[in-house]
């Protein structure tokens, strides 16, 4: 069962006002809250469909929209001021969420993130920035996208973008972090899934890597029962 409404979170969020839409028990009765963010050109819908087709049912999702159906205009990996003010806009909307649940009196280690692709960026990100014990992060074909420049020289193995630096002062401890990612992703490097799992790592988190052989930007039935693991599908 899902609903939408057009809430808003005020402030100067670009993403403010946007639908959300809800699946599940009430937030108060839920064993878990599922945040889903959907990717680029995607819908809530999107999240939603997929946390119910693995089996996710006594889970509370909320899932925002993004404005025009895109967190941020260009590639993760491009330096983040030409992703502004949308990429900070974003991270405020998880933020908001995350501040709003726990008023409700939810817990951080009931609330888990997760997304695909570009929503998959933005769970990580926040997640990272945010620090403190979740439930889980899931990252479905995702990476960090860094808190600064790191270099200005670019690389192949970042598909023609410069490096970014990974300055946190967060811990993850004990947060349970999944990320895959395929081989040969057109949009998400392995070279910088790599980065992100050495550096939620060092926070504390623990984190698990899947690498999908051969060429795509999707998931596969491995990464479906390594996020049924992490949200707990079929343990009660």
């Amino acid at each position: 069962m899902t609903g939408a409404d057009s809430g808003g979170m005020g402030g100067t969020d670009p993403h403010a006002g946007g639908r959300m839409v809800s699946a599940g028990p009430p937030v108060e009765d839920a064993r878990l809250l599922v945040i889903g963010l959907h990717g680029r050109g995607g819908w809530p819908e999107n999240i939603v469909e997929y946390l119910d087709g693995i089996g996710l049912s006594d889970a509370a999702v909320l899932a925002p929209a993004a404005l025009y159906n895109s967190w941020w205009p260009e590639s993760f990996l491009a330096p983040l001021s030409r992703n502004e003010p949308y990429l900070s806009g974003a991270l405020k909307r998880v933020r908001d969420l995350v501040g709003e649940l726990q008023e409700r009196g939810i817990g951080q280690e009931r609330i888990s993130l997760c997304g695909f692709s570009q929503g998959a960026c933005l769970a990580l990100e926040a997640a990272t920035r945010l620090g403190g014990r979740f439930h889980s992060v899931g990252a479905l074909s995702g990476g960090l996208l860094g808190t600064r420049e790191g270099g200005q020289f670019a690389t192949s193995d970042l598909y023609g973008f410069a490096p970014k630096g990974f300055v946190y002062d967060t811990r993850l401890d004990g947060t349970p972090v999944f990320i895959g990612v395929h081989q040969q992703d057109m949009h998400i490097p392995v070279a910088r899934v790599r980065e992100s799992y050495d550096v939620m790592q060092a926070l504390g988190a623990d984190v698990e890597m899947m690498v999908y052989a051969g060429r795509g930007h999707g998931v596969t039935d491995n990464a479906n029962d390594a996020m049924r693991k992490l949200l707990g599908v079929g343990t009660r």
